[in-house]
């Protein structure tokens, strides 16, 4: 059996073809993403608005996302202060606020949490929210002295001894 020929012409019919496919298929995708792209772009970037004064704790009573109790927002579980909307704009974008909660660590520890961050999760430069970011964390989610429950005092401790008689 004899094998076709291809021409040039026929080559080059076919590549113009797959081209034009990729073209048409590439200007697709931009004609849905372009009346989209503004909630798309905002969606990844944080929003770090000041606190307003909806923040006061019960004005909405059908919804934790404003309460604040005892110093703590109840909806991320996280302490609030005067840069806890720096902070959770930033963190919780990307991840929960368990993540930080759950976690204590030194200044530098969360330092270098944020590097490896940046490094392998894409997070993008903090710019001058990275030392009130690094300061809140490091005065809320610091390393406690204390263990899992305070040392027994022994000497309250009403003693027996265990016989095997």
């Amino acid at each position: 059996m004899a094998k076709k020929k291809h021409s040039v012409f026929s080559d080059l019919v076919r590549f113009l073809i797959n081209g034009s496919l990729l073209i048409t298929f590439g200007a697709l995708l931009l004609l849905i993403y372009l009346p989209y792209s503004k909630s798309i772009n905002a969606s990844f970037k944080p929003d770090p608005k000041p606190m307003t004064s909806s923040y006061s704790g019960s004005s909405n009573k059908n919804s934790n996302e404003n309460t604040i109790v005892n110093g703590v927002h109840i909806a991320t579980g996280m302490i609030y202060d005067k840069d806890f909307e720096v902070v959770k704009a930033a963190c919780t974008s990307c991840h929960s606020s368990k993540l930080i909660t759950q976690n204590r660590a030194t200044r530098e520890g969360w330092k270098q949490m944020i590097t490896w961050m940046q490094a392998t999760q894409g997070l993008p430069d903090l710019g001058k929210n990275e030392p009130i970011i690094l300061n809140y964390l490091a005065k809320h989610y610091a390393p406690k002295a204390e263990g899992r429950r305070r040392n027994l005092n022994t000497e309250e401790i009403d003693w027996y001894v265990l016989t095997l008689d």
